[in-house]
């Protein structure tokens, strides 16, 4: 009984977000995070354009808080609004807005589409960049398509900070799959290293080190090899 709640209340929670997604627009939001308090439903959205989802003096929100009380009965759900200071580096945000250009300007156009992201991206200042495609593009038959750039972790524990997304654009010869995979600059790497002039200080010190005690260590060789020789 218990395990039914839990994915009876996960079913609404994901219809929940998946509402709020289809009503604001797709390629605005990013993320939904429904947060639960004793005061209420605390929903948070994260998005890049937080102008076009408040609307005039917070018209949209009231709206969709009204709606949310009737059609999926939440007590007292309250709306916050996170904005995306860098939205080249949001992978939910790059796939909504290659499937929005391919809906809008069809799977002909697709190199275009994902080399614009590819390089918008890139210049941005990302560490690595994966882009793939999946579906009738632009033959009649279903293939995968790969677009990648720079350096970009596939498995261990620094994968784990790479953002992933994914994303469908519903165009005229068949439905179309998008991931994308971002690796951002500031992503915290087990493995990486920082080539500054402190490292350079500690290296240039130890090589002196290593040119002082060569003499030390040949003396030494010397004189155990006379003390072999003489026993």
């Amino acid at each position: 009984m218990e395990e039914r709640k839990i994915v009876g209340f996960k079913k609404e929670e994901f219809a929940v977000k998946e509402y709020i997604k289809y009503s604001l627009g797709k390629g605005k939001i990013s993320k939904v995070k429904i947060e639960y308090t004793p005061v209420g439903e605390k929903i948070i959205v994260t998005t890049n354009k937080p102008g076009l989802i408040i609307g005039r003096r917070g018209e949209k929100i009231a709206d969709l808080t009204k709606v949310l009380r009737k059609r999926f009965k939440l007590e007292n759900p309250h709306l916050e609004i996170e904005e995306i200071r860098k939205p080249e580096f949001d992978s939910q945000l790059i796939a909504d807005e290659i499937a929005v250009s391919l809906e809008r300007l069809g799977p002909l156009k697709f190199k275009v589409i994902v080399y614009k992201a590819l390089q918008k991206i890139v210049e941005a200042g990302a560490l690595g960049v994966e882009i793939k495609l999946g579906g009738k593009l632009p033959s009649s038959r279903a293939k995968q398509w790969r677009f990648a750039q720079g350096y970009l972790k596939k498995t261990g524990e620094s994968a784990k900070v790479v953002d992933r997304a994914k994303a469908v654009a519903f165009t005229r010869p068949g439905v179309v799959g998008i991931k994308v995979s971002i690796l951002a600059p500031d992503a915290y790497l087990h493995d990486r290293i920082n080539i500054n002039e402190e490292l350079l200080t500690k290296l240039r010190a130890n090589a002196i080190k290593t040119e002082e005690e060569k003499p030390e260590k040949k003396a030494r060789k010397k004189l155990l090899k006379n003390k072999e020789s003489k026993e």
